[in-house]
């Protein structure tokens, strides 16, 4: 089965995080999914809408990148041409994330405690399953019953 570049991109990212940081990534969706087990619907649904507003790597990466060059940018433009060099290593970052998976600040943004948007996204589904919002989705469900389902939760 082929992956999709976006899976490559986040095996290739989870390759490079140290084996504790998975684990503790991996560790915090289990115990998540064993409280919110046992608790209500209600506060599966809050926890989600949690979920929803966290930032992943990614978007973490990417809007302190567009600040960081813009700033860069504007500093180059306005009080020194040497500050020009601020975007450049911001672009550089960017696209050794997008060619390899992984670039110098994501080890700082793991360390942090944040995740890739993968793993958020883990969490959620495994609690939309707890909560029960598959139940109408069996082994004899079309394809488009399916994808219907997995929209409107």
């Amino acid at each position: 089965m082929m992956r999709n570049p976006e899976q490559e991109v986040e095996g290739r990212a989870r390759e490079s995080s140290t084996e504790g940081v998975n684990q503790h990534a991996d560790q915090s969706i289990r115990k998540s999914i064993s409280r919110y087990r046992l608790k209500g619907s209600d506060a599966i649904s809050e926890r989600i809408r949690e979920l929803d507003q966290e930032w992943s790597i990614e978007r973490t990466l990417q809007v302190n990148g567009a600040t960081l060059a813009l700033t860069g940018t504007l500093l180059g433009a306005f009080v020194n041409k040497r500050w020009l060099v601020v975007p450049g290593l911001v672009a550089t970052f960017l696209l050794q994330h997008g060619m390899q998976g992984w670039c110098p600040p994501v080890t700082v943004m793991r360390a942090l405690g944040i995740r890739w948007r993968r793993e958020i996204e883990e969490e959620r589904s495994s609690l939309k399953v707890i909560r029960g919002d598959f139940k109408e989705v069996t082994s004899s469900s079309t394809p488009a019953e399916v994808l219907q389902t997995i929209r409107k939760t």
